[in-house]
């Protein structure tokens, strides 16, 4: 049953119908003003194009170690699985620190790996349930080039919260609250005015589009109470761009600006933790619980999927290229699948589990598993190269992020007895 859209506005519905802001005399969101970023940024999760796809003009190192090829490297205090966010001279991560309970943004300078600031967002009620793999640090911070939003489920409720520059907060609006089954991960989304989050879970699971400028909601989708942590991911396909979302048994698709229902089909598993992409045409979904699946989803509303397997690709996502759908599932095997069938061209076993999605540089894929083993590969439809191994700290599950030729790791490793974080920051050391 398709659950109801909620437009949230303070005008009369007679005068909404005509103009809802303008009515209510409130800010349109136009007025966040735009969004700006340069060529070697990477300023939301899964990288400008939302797709795991890094320039392919910026090429990083394909070998490095905690002394070879490392530009600087600062420790992170706490614990976060989220990805660093890099727009202009600046880092942004989130972290969660346990002993004191802190939940903040950290700012990083780019060339230096100087901590510039560190603002504390909540203080206490420090979520205790949840799978051993989560954190409450999972959110990957997104940046519009003069504000950044970042989501943390803190005192059993979602909170998106809306940060300058230099770490001032601008607002803080709660989402919903949440029941926590495996954790919370979902990272914001910013498209034209609007910074796009969501949270389904066993409660009063939502999709809910905010003005970036003021944190007001503009619309909601309400959600089935199921638990499930994908991110609401933006993507050009079927000739319109479409807000696309997986899980809770559904493939869904919604205006991005309107939250407007597009389509709604049965098609996916009831938890999904990767991001979708697309070749154009199709959608790919996966998820792991309560069966495996990839399936191939038409985006044009008629409903059909166009093929469906029964590999187990939960937490990392896909990547799609040039025709051919490449993924590496949890358990180590890399894939490669023509896009348009599902036809298995090749598969390889690279070792070790994998919770860190893969990232496309060129011609190859970088793809690192939960011990820091990062795998570059050759990636054609042909056939797999694996070109290099390097191995950084003893626990990955932040998804690196790679631009302006360089590679941005979050890593875990052991000191003076203790977990401890650190940052690296990976480029090619200059000839001699």
């Amino acid at each position: 049953m398709n659950q109801p859209l909620v437009l949230v506005s303070i005008a009369v519905l007679a005068l909404a119908s005509i103009n809802p802001r303008a009515a209510a005399n409130e800010p349109s969101p136009a007025a966040a003003g735009k969004i700006a970023f340069g060529p070697t940024d990477w300023p939301w999760w899964r990288g400008p194009d939302r797709n795991g796809i890094a320039a392919s003009d910026q090429q990083p190192p394909s070998q490095w170690s905690e002394t070879q090829n490392v530009v600087w490297s600062s420790p992170v205090p706490g614990r976060g699985h989220g990805s660093p966010t890099v727009v202009g001279d600046r880092l942004f991560l989130a972290t969660a620190e346990h002993d004191r309970e802190v939940q903040s943004v950290l700012c990083y300078d780019r060339r230096t790996g100087a901590l510039r600031w560190q603002t504390a967002i909540h203080q206490g009620g420090f979520e205790k349930k949840g799978n051993s793999k989560s954190s409450l640090a999972s959110s990957t911070v997104a940046c519009d080039g003069t504000r950044l939003f970042v989501n943390f489920l803190h005192d059993g409720a979602v909170y998106t919260t809306a940060l300058d520059l230099d770490g001032r907060q601008l607002w803080q609006t709660k989402i919903t609250g949440f029941v926590t089954h495996q954790g919370f991960g979902s990272s914001p989304a910013i498209y034209d005015g609007l910074v796009i989050v969501s949270a389904d879970n066993k409660g009063t699971g939502l999709i809910a589009a905010l003005d970036r400028a003021r944190g007001q909601f503009v619309w909601k989708q309400e959600r089935p109470s199921v638990p499930n942590y994908t991110s609401p991911i933006i993507l050009t396909v079927a000739g319109r761009e479409q807000l696309l979302f997986t899980g809770c048994d559904k493939v869904s698709s919604f205006e991005p600006l309107t939250g407007k229902k597009i389509w709604e089909i049965d098609g996916a598993t009831t938890e999904c933790v990767t991001s979708t992409v697309t070749d154009g045409n199709l959608i790919f979904t996966s998820g792991g619980y309560p069966r495996n699946h990839i399936s191939a989803v038409r985006a044009d509303g008629s409903g059909q999927i166009a093929w469906e397997n029964n590999v187990r690709v939960y937490v990392p996502s896909l990547l799609a290229r040039a025709g051919y759908l490449y993924g590496v599932t949890d358990a180590g095997v890399a894939f490669c699948w023509k896009a348009a069938t599902g036809d298995e061209i090749w598969k390889h076993r690279l070792g070790g589990t994998f919770s860190a999605s893969p990232v496309f540089v060129g011609d190859l894929i970088f793809a690192t598993n939960e011990a820091g083993l990062t795998f570059i590969f050759k990636a054609t439809p042909t056939a797999i190269e694996v070109v290099g191994e390097n191995t950084l700290g003893s626990e990955v599950f932040a998804t690196p992020t790679i631009c302006g030729g360089r590679i941005y790791m979050r890593v875990a490793g052991q000191k003076d007895g203790k977990r401890q974080e650190t940052l690296y920051c990976l480029g090619q050391a200059p000839a001699k």
